[in-house]
């Protein structure tokens, strides 16, 4: 029952993002291109989502359980760290670069473009580079802890 709820949200937010013109790369750079011809209509996107977000995310915060009984999982931490502000940089300079979003990236790939088989295919690089250098940082540390000891 949760894949087929995962799914129609999939499907509603895809229908989302294809009706408001957020998968056309043109439509995000323009968005991004204050000294140019901005194009404000992702900044009304953007407003929107959040107003459901708030909405969505405060009637969440009082119950106990999904719709359909499953324990929500809310991350603890809070914080701002080196991580997620690198995370955001690098995220922020890919959307930037590319004028995709890992969302209308999806999307798109329903749609076979090359652009978003490119896209997708840097996001997995990346997530794998991601893991690699995890890997050997945890090792890295591992050793050097036996090293002091």
């Amino acid at each position: 029952m949760i894949s087929v709820f995962s799914f129609l949200a999939g499907l509603i937010f895809g229908t989302g993002l294809c009706l408001s013109g957020m998968i056309q790369q043109s439509k995000v750079l323009g968005f991004l291109d204050l000294a140019g011809r901005w194009d404000p209509s992702l900044a009304f996107v953007m407003a929107g989502a959040i107003a459901v977000g708030i909405v969505a995310f405060s009637i969440a915060g009082r119950r106990k359980a999904t719709l359909l009984g499953n324990a929500f999982d809310v991350p603890a931490r809070r914080d701002i760290d080196r991580r997620l502000v690198t995370g955001s940089l690098i995220f922020g300079v890919g959307w930037g670069l590319s004028g995709i979003c890992p969302g209308p990236a999806i999307a798109l790939l329903a749609f076979g473009s090359p652009q978003a088989i490119t896209f997708a295919v840097a996001v997995l690089a990346g997530m794998l580079i991601f893991e690699l250098a995890g890997q050997f940082l945890d090792t890295a540390t591992r050793d050097k802890a036996v090293e002091d000891a």
